[in-house]
């Protein structure tokens, strides 16, 4: 039997995993270059096969306090921005830690072109930092560390995530 093979971008890959995780909600506020992962729910529809709630959010302030909101009443949820989008979410994500509540934070990053080492390799077209904030009490139950599995990539893929361990 022959496998499907699907080339996507990171933000996509983001998206597809979230879905197949069961991901019990997406909230977010569209800012480049992390746009296409709303844009990719949104088309995606999983409101439609698994329930998961995508909201786009009126600005970072907000979806991180949807998230915030979503982490306390148990669900798996998350949201992505771009290091600004990041920066504008500390206060919702200091709330977030001192809760001590599971949730998933995407840092998408435009990439570079490796000009200097491999002047024959095309451009990263996006790299993202994922946390995972878990209770230091227990391992976090709805986003494991390895959330990631819920889709295959290959090792070339531009998307390269970081774990930060919290326990």
């Amino acid at each position: 039997m022959k496998e499907e093979v699907r080339l996507m971008k990171g933000n996509e890959a983001i998206a597809h995993a979230a879905v197949r995780y069961g991901a019990d909600g997406y909230f977010g506020y569209p800012i480049t270059p992390q746009s296409e992962v709303l844009e990719t729910l949104e088309a995606l529809m999983p409101w439609e096969t698994t329930g998961m709630v995508v909201l786009q959010a009126e600005s970072e302030v907000a979806s991180i306090n949807m998230v915030y909101g979503g982490a306390a009443t148990g669900k798996a949820v998350m949201t992505s921005s771009s290091s600004p989008g990041i920066s504008l979410m500390q206060e919702g994500l200091s709330y977030i830690a001192a809760g001590e509540l599971p949730c998933l934070v995407v840092n998408v990053m435009r990439g570079f072109y490796q000009i200097r080492n491999h002047p024959r390799l095309p451009a990263v077209v996006a790299t993202a930092t994922i946390t995972s904030l878990c209770s230091r009490r227990q391992r976090c139950r709805r986003w494991p560390t390895s959330w990631a599995s819920a889709l295959t990539l290959p090792s070339n893929t531009a998307l390269r995530p970081c774990f930060l361990p919290t326990a």
